[in-house]
């Protein structure tokens, strides 16, 4: 079998502009609306969201290949970052690694693509491990790169990516299109990105939080400013699919399935992104009209509602709920959500055991 980098018109990536194009123009209409919507937030509100983005991302792109990071510790190294006020707690070296590159990939989206960026990107990701040959530069192995499963004794092989020997010119070409690529519709230089990547993938580990990173990078050069969209966010929830859609894509260079599948995660991504922020536009507007109306055990149930985000509480707030966040007894527990649904902060669904409150925004 042949892999893509084997084939003739290696890495000559081709996909069907016509049909990309009602999703290239939706991708930049959306932007325009989300750009809008992000003007709307006051700075406390934007600096939190900008927190809870880039840490949900950082979390998601670890747990697609298997890695589960904590969250208090991912945000407390971002909320550092931004002078925002944490719990002095003491960060583990993976947490604080991929928090490190995250905020990089924000905060220098503009700037070349250079191996020593990307090679900065590795040690981030690869910070306390001690497993791993090559940290911080491309992998020398002689053994062949390969993504297998299986038992050993019958091992699947995935995808094999190019000798060790081809890093350095591989990864020459890669930064040399990336960097004069720029004019290149959004959708399709990012989704191109992604795959050219991860099909070189040039190091020992951690190619796919990279490749998801640069097709964050990508987006944000085409529109002038950070996405702050969940790509790894929606591909965790069906990883599946995307190694699925990876597997097809490695063995030719006509990648119009594999691009259309990675432009619809974008804009499921920047859907999710708007719902956010709709959702701290209401949420602001929400608490101006109850400004001194609450009592504090109502005021403390509101905020951890607001805090659960625009899903709230998994099955909605229950009366057990808020007996547990306030202490409250039954009967007080029971005057205090009349009263919110009454004023209209919350609305209610169900009866009597089936009873579930959610916030009215």
């Amino acid at each position: 079998m042949k892999w893509n980098w084997q084939q003739k018109d290696w890495p000559n990536f081709r996909y069907k502009e016509a049909e990309l194009a009602p999703l290239e123009k939706r991708f930049l209409q959306e932007s325009g609306v989300l750009r809008g919507a992000f003007t709307h937030i006051n700075d406390e509100d934007k600096k939190q969201l900008i927190v809870e983005l880039i840490s949900t991302e950082a979390i998601k792109t670890s747990e697609i290949e298997g890695e589960y990071l904590n969250r208090d510790s991912v945000q407390s190294s971002i909320r550092r970052h931004f002078g925002l006020k944490t719990d002095n707690r003491k960060i583990p070296a993976a947490e604080n690694g991929i928090a490190e590159m995250m905020l990089g990939v924000y905060e220098n989206f503009a700037e070349p693509l250079k191996h020593k960026t990307l090679y900065a990107w590795h040690e981030m990701l690869c910070s306390g491990r001690n497993d791993l040959k090559s940290i911080g530069i491309y992998r020398r192995h002689l053994e062949p790169m390969q993504v297998i499963s299986g038992p050993l004794h019958k091992p699947i092989i995935h995808f094999e990516a190019p000798p060790s020997a081809q890093m350095k010119e591989e990864m020459k070409q890669f930064l040399l299109w990336f960097n004069q690529s720029k004019d290149k519709p959004a959708l399709a230089r990012a989704s191109i990105a992604h795959l050219y990547f991860v099909s070189i993938h040039p190091f020992e580990d951690g190619n796919g939080r990279i490749s998801r990173a640069l097709a964050e990078k990508s987006l944000a050069q085409a529109l002038g400013y950070p996405t702050l969209i969940g790509i790894s966010s929606l591909i965790e929830k069906d990883k599946k699919s995307y190694y699925n859609m990876l597997e097809k894509a490695n063995k030719h260079n006509e990648a119009t399935d594999w691009v259309l599948y990675f432009a619809g995660v974008i804009l499921q991504a920047q859907a999710d992104t708007q719902r956010r922020v709709e959702f701290i536009i209401s949420k602001a507007k929400l608490l101006d009209r109850l400004h001194g109306q609450l009592n504090e055990r109502q005021q403390k149930v509101m905020l951890r509602l607001f805090e659960a985000g625009p899903d709230g509480f998994e099955g909605g707030l229950s009366s057990a709920n808020y007996q547990a966040i306030t202490g409250a007894t039954t009967a007080t527990t029971t005057r205090d959500l009349h009263d919110l649904v009454a004023k209209g902060a919350l609305t209610k669904t169900g009866e009597l055991k089936s009873t579930r409150y959610w916030l009215k925004v």
